[in-house]
């Protein structure tokens, strides 16, 4: 399909006035974010995305809005690590409860102009040189090996670089100031912990980043598409985060769902001139993938989890 600039500003528009509604109505006060309330913005970026994806089936027909759905689901599937860091993340730092959602808020913000940029440069790139395709297909492939093959190491956000690098252009208080990233002391500038956090934040989804971008060129090469699954994808990560936070360690084969797709999708790029594997066939690959492995994990649990002895 081709995306004309009323549609791109159209979209980013909707988007801008989501994302208005959800901080400056319902989310304009501080709270703890409950798992009803997380579980209902949950089920409505999700049915938005799926509203989209029917609106593209109508317009452009069965494969664009199966392009867009496989594409989406990918980058839903993998969004599960950036869940894993953000609970780290705010462990670390004691983030309190009810400014959790704030930072999320800001950090998806601009996890969505990283994510833009990395699109319209990876576009680019394939549109001028067809063999970025393979670079980007071998990458995925050793990522995912990587994912499957590497031990679990513990992550100490004390020590990220990050840090380091928001202390030498600014000094920071030694607590929180209520939800403000920035105050001043004495006529002079300072960041809070919760700003280090929310740079600890995007540094970890621009990582994530490369990996997932890719992954999606491996279904579709429109941008516009490829765009918009991810937007969708990101907007539900919040809500996501509050659902699933507690659970997420439950689920043990996760990674090796992830580790599968990120091969297979990596095989299908470097495979895409020779075998031509249809939209329908992708997607049911990747949700079967997801499938298994989250009834393995139900149905299978560490024995050394108490809260599911």
């Amino acid at each position: 399909m081709e995306a004309t600039w009323v549609l791109w500003v159209g979209f980013n528009v909707f988007v801008l006035a989501m994302l208005a509604l959800d901080l400056g109505v319902f989310h304009r006060d501080d709270h703890v974010v409950t798992a009803k309330e997380a579980g209902v913005w949950t089920f409505v970026w999700i049915a938005v995305a799926l509203v989209f994806g029917g609106l593209l089936y109508f317009w452009q027909g069965a494969d664009v809005a199966l392009e867009y759905l496989t594409g989406y689901v990918i980058e839903k599937s993998l969004s599960a690590d950036n869940i894993f860091v953000f609970v780290l993340i705010f462990t670390y730092f004691q983030v309190p409860p009810q400014y959790q959602h704030r930072v999320l808020f800001w950090g998806i913000l601009g996890a969505l102009v990283m994510r833009g940029a990395l699109i319209a440069v990876g576009a680019t790139l394939l549109a001028s040189f067809s063999w970025v395709m393979y670079l980007f297909g071998a990458f995925l492939l050793f990522t995912g090996i990587r994912l499957l093959t590497q031990r679990d190491v513990a992550v100490d956000p004390g020590k990220s670089g990050v840090i380091r690098l928001v202390r030498r252009f600014l000094p920071v208080t030694d607590r929180y100031e209520g939800h403000n990233f920035f105050v001043r002391r004495g006529g002079r500038l300072m960041a809070t912990p919760l700003f280090v956090v929310l740079a600890i934040v995007e540094s970890s989804d621009l990582m994530f980043a490369v990996d997932s971008v890719p992954a999606i060129f491996a279904v579709t090469q429109d941008p516009f598409i490829v765009y918009t699954s991810n937007v969708f994808a990101i907007l539900g990560l919040r809500s996501l985060y509050f659902l699933l936070a507690n659970v997420m360690g439950k689920l043990r084969f996760l990674k090796v769902g992830l580790s599968v797709i990120l091969t297979f999708v990596g095989v299908k790029m470097l495979v895409a001139n020779i075998v031509h594997i249809p939209p329908l066939l992708s997607l049911s690959i990747i949700l079967a993938v997801l499938l298994v492995t989250v009834s393995a994990s139900l149905l299978f649990p560490t024995g050394d989890d108490p809260a599911l002895s």
